[in-house]
């Protein structure tokens, strides 16, 4: 997006570009003048929309926030078919990580943040995200007629079961089947993930 214009750019092309490079190579990508170079901008662009990196970091946080976790869930809806609903999240989240590894799918910036997890700006945020799809899962599962400790168990099981699918397509996308084998794939797995019964 290099605009060469420094007016041009908003706290938002920022934030948005910082959440490129975090998903692409994690939170050491995240630095002023790579970006800066990215945007086509001057460090003197990002001074004035941020204090510092760290002010940008929580910007960056706060979007994956709202666009992974905060849109996500208000797609899905709080109302309606239980049943249906937790089918879509499934499909949404698997199928959401695509099966050639691309930086800025859903899952990639979890992955990125692993090895930042102790991260004093990190590890707050991640846990707020993790706790929160946990949360959410978790009322589906019981509003499908688990018990709230089997309801947690599920949805436990479901979260790690995307993390697993998204590192997989990551590390080594070749792994994953393609085309229509990925769709039979992700069925699969959301039907699993579907059953109730032990």
């Amino acid at each position: 997006m290099a605009t060469g214009k420094r007016e041009s750019l908003t706290a938002a092309d920022w934030t948005e570009a910082a959440l490129t490079a975090l998903a692409r190579g994690g939170l050491a990508a995240v630095a002023v003048e790579p970006l800066a170079k990215d945007l086509g901008a001057t460090k003197g662009s990002f001074y004035w929309h941020f204090a510092d990196r760290n002010e940008l970091l929580v910007a960056t946080l706060a979007l994956w926030e709202r666009r992974d976790t905060d849109r996500v869930i208000g797609a899905i809806g709080e109302s309606g078919d239980a049943t249906a609903r937790l089918r879509r999240l499934l499909r949404l989240a698997f199928t959401s990580v695509p099966d050639d590894g691309t930086a800025g799918a859903v899952g990639t910036v979890e992955l990125a943040l692993q090895a930042s997890a102790a991260h004093p700006l990190v590890a707050p945020a991640l846990r707020r995200v993790t706790e929160r799809r946990l949360g959410f899962l978790t009322r589906l599962y019981t509003e499908l007629g688990l018990s709230p400790a089997r309801a947690r168990d599920r949805g436990l099981l479901a979260y790690t079961a995307f993390l697993g699918h998204a590192q997989l397509a990551h590390a080594t996308p070749g792994l994953l089947p393609g085309g229509r084998a990925f769709t039979t794939h992700v069925d699969q797995m959301t039907e699993t993930l579907m059953r109730l019964g032990d």
